[in-house]
């Protein structure tokens, strides 16, 4: 217990020391939102990593899918590097990083804002940020509750008062730049804590042949008839596996929190270093956690009664004490800097895009950066409020929140991934297609979580039906763009101008 403790403590006063560190770049917005968009390719690949792998995805995804699908699940991690880390990076990163410099926009309803000439547009992104991550914010937190009383014995109230209350101070105090910090040091945590657990777990059940073996027998008739389901390239349920894949996967390609990470990178050339750098980690990361998952059915966890979240605590409850130790700490390194992600993103949305020139019509620099501050405390607090009372509470309306925890990834996704791609890629993208998007791709998830019976029986999964909003909307804004009218030439063109921008060279040697 001591050894615990004094790791917490460790950790925790690093996060805070960076955070006290870095206050010097939180001075004005563009430093406290982007870092002054001078954050170098190692801090901004971790900090996409780092946003992209929770606490959800280590507790809850790993141990659902992984039981679901056995150890095709590491499928899901093999596409969230390929699809959510290396083609994000490759598609998105340069473009994204030199137009949203060209139109001075640091969120991205103040991209969609510039980018289309439209304040509504601009209001709309921000209403639609605001509803669906505050609900996804909340979620980090409950992969920690069983954890910690696994490892301590003590109530999870404790653990999210702690975690809320750490995270904003190195967040309000150093802004993007602390975070950028705090995440490349979570990261490296993250990266070795899953290596040691999966050689520990493995090495329980007699090394990984053994425990290939031992899943090869496992049988249920429930979700399987054929032998050795559980042990194959693509598992029981390929079909259902994709659709996670895509979520997961591509979801990451319209998420505000994701791609403000290439706002805010130092150099255009530092995107393909962060590529390959975010495409490594993606692969140890969300490929081991997933891989670890798909060993949970040789552990007896009763899933009717204690649920998918208890298979990982499960399978670790017997690892040494330094091992669980260890597995704490990356557990809060996942939440943590998902956490403060988010609640950056949260704010500054809130504050840039729908109070500023709208509630507030003058706002100066100082101003901007104490709402943003303010609204970091408050979006902190509204999250910590809704874990706590999810996990106190039996009522039925409970079940609610915990459903649009689940609708919120395909939400966000399904409404901004599609007019932002095409945003910055085809100048014949309309205002009216992106709206078509926003309704569409938030409107389905919301029809999703309150007449669920109603869909067709594929799409009753939220899994699935968010898959097939940023899929539909990718058809979606093209034809609409093609039957409305056609944008103003010159906003197109002052937008994309950027790209045209000739840049000297220096010449060493004399050329004929």
């Amino acid at each position: 217990m001591f050894l615990k403790i004094l790791m917490l403590v460790l950790f925790f006063g690093v996060m805070v020391g960076v955070g006290v560190y870095c206050r010097k770049h939180a001075t004005d917005v563009n430093g406290f939102v982007l870092g002054g968009r001078s954050v170098g390719p190692w801090l901004t690949a971790f900090a996409y990593g780092t946003s992209y792998f929770s606490a959800v995805i280590f507790i809850g995804y790993a141990g659902q899918f992984g039981w679901k699908y056995g150890i095709a699940s590491t499928w899901i991690g093999i596409g969230n590097a390929l699809i959510g880390s290396f083609l994000a990076w490759a598609i998105l990163g340069r473009r994204t990083r030199i137009m949203t410099q060209h139109l001075d926009s640091s969120t991205m309803p103040e991209f969609f804002g510039k980018r289309f000439g439209s304040k509504g547009l601009k209001v709309g992104a921000s209403i639609i940020v605001f509803i669906f991550l505050i609900p996804y914010t909340a979620s980090l937190y409950n992969g920690l509750s069983r954890l910690f009383e696994m490892a301590f014995g003590i109530p999870y109230i404790y653990c999210i008062i702690a975690m809320s209350v750490l995270t904003g101070i190195y967040v309000i105090a150093g802004g993007y730049m602390a975070t950028a910090i705090n995440d490349f040091i979570q990261g490296i945590i993250m990266i070795f804590g899953i290596i040691a657990v999966i050689a520990a777990v493995l090495m329980s059940k007699g090394g990984f042949m053994a425990a290939l073996e031992g899943l090869a027998k496992v049988s249920d008739p429930a979700v399987s008839q054929a032998p050795g389901a559980f042990n194959s390239f693509f598992g029981p349920d390929p079909f259902n596996l994709l659709g996670v894949v895509i979520l997961t996967s591509l979801g990451t390609w319209g998420l505000p929190q994701m791609v403000q990470k290439f706002y805010a990178i130092k150099h255009e050339k530092d995107i393909r270093k962060g590529m390959v750098i975010s495409t490594i980690f993606a692969f140890i990361v969300a490929g081991g956690c997933y891989f670890l998952g798909g060993f949970g059915r040789l552990f007896n966890v009763d899933v009717e009664a204690v649920g998918f979240d208890a298979i990982i605590p499960t399978m670790l409850s017997s690892l040494p004490d330094i091992l669980i130790a260890i597995v704490v700490i990356l557990v809060l390194s996942a939440s943590m800097s998902t956490l403060s992600s988010l609640v950056i993103a949260s704010s500054s949305t809130l504050t840039i895009d729908l109070l500023k020139g709208n509630i507030i019509k003058k706002m100066n620099e100082k101003k901007e950066v104490l709402l943003i501050r303010i609204f970091i405390v408050v979006f902190i607090a509204i999250s910590a409020f809704i874990a706590i009372y999810q996990t106190q509470s039996q009522n039925e309306s409970v079940k609610f929140i915990a459903q649009l925890m689940g609708v919120s990834w395909g939400a966000l996704a399904g409404a901004f991934l599609a007019p932002f791609l095409y945003g910055l890629y085809w100048k014949k993208t309309t205002k009216i297609a992106c709206w078509v998007s926003f309704i569409f791709g938030a409107g389905i998830m919301v029809l999703n979580l309150f007449f669920r019976s109603s869909f067709p029986v594929i799409l009753q999964s939220p899994i699935n039906c968010g898959a097939f909003a940023m899929l539909a909307g990718l058809i979606i804004v093209p034809v609409v763009s093609l039957l409305t009218p056609k944008p103003e030439k010159k906003l197109v063109e002052d937008a994309f101008a950027c790209y045209d921008k000739q840049v000297p060279a220096k010449q060493k040697n004399s050329l004929d």
